[in-house]
């Protein structure tokens, strides 16, 4: 499908469900806006999915959509997308697994469980990734920016 094309839009409902227009004029109500690869290429291949998790667009490229459409959906998938950044690890409780680790991120100060070590992963050579208890995925964007005491506590880890 064309996402240049004028008539695809983004919208929501009264109760927040982002609605689909597509290039044919059809409505798809509580779409689901999914990124094919979130930390390495996020405006690189978003799917936008009915509610059957059936995909109804590609999007090569997020700057292939017009603005309006663009911005509307950006600001949903961010409104979806939670993965703070880890800044600082101040402590962990204990070197066995499960094991709570108190740390600083960009959204604050927060203390989460790590279950097992396999929870932490090396993404590359300089980003990983510590995936909570709870699901929720932290992401280490840069290991050699961080300070020397929390490249310690990763040591163990990666």
């Amino acid at each position: 499908m064309d996402c240049g094309s004028n008539n695809i839009a983004f919208s929501y409902d009264p109760l927040g469900r982002l609605i689909f227009r597509d290039a044919d004029g059809r409505e798809h109500l509580d779409v689901t806006p999914v990124r094919g690869f979130p930390i390495s290429e996020p405006d690189y291949g978003v799917s936008i999915c009915d509610s059957a998790g059936h995909e109804l667009l590609w999007i090569e490229r997020l700057t292939d959509l017009p603005a309006e459409p663009r911005e509307t959906l950006c600001l949903d998938l961010a409104r979806r997308e939670f993965m703070p950044v880890l800044q600082r690890i101040v402590r962990i409780s204990t070197n066995a697994e499960p094991c709570e680790w108190d740390v600083e991120t960009d959204r604050g100060r927060t203390s989460f469980v790590l279950r097992s070590d396999e929870d932490v992963r090396r993404l590359d050579d300089r980003r990983a990734m510590v995936t909570d208890a709870n699901g929720v995925s932290y992401l280490i964007p840069g290991l050699a920016s961080l300070d020397a005491a929390s490249q310690r506590y990763l040591e163990r880890y990666l």
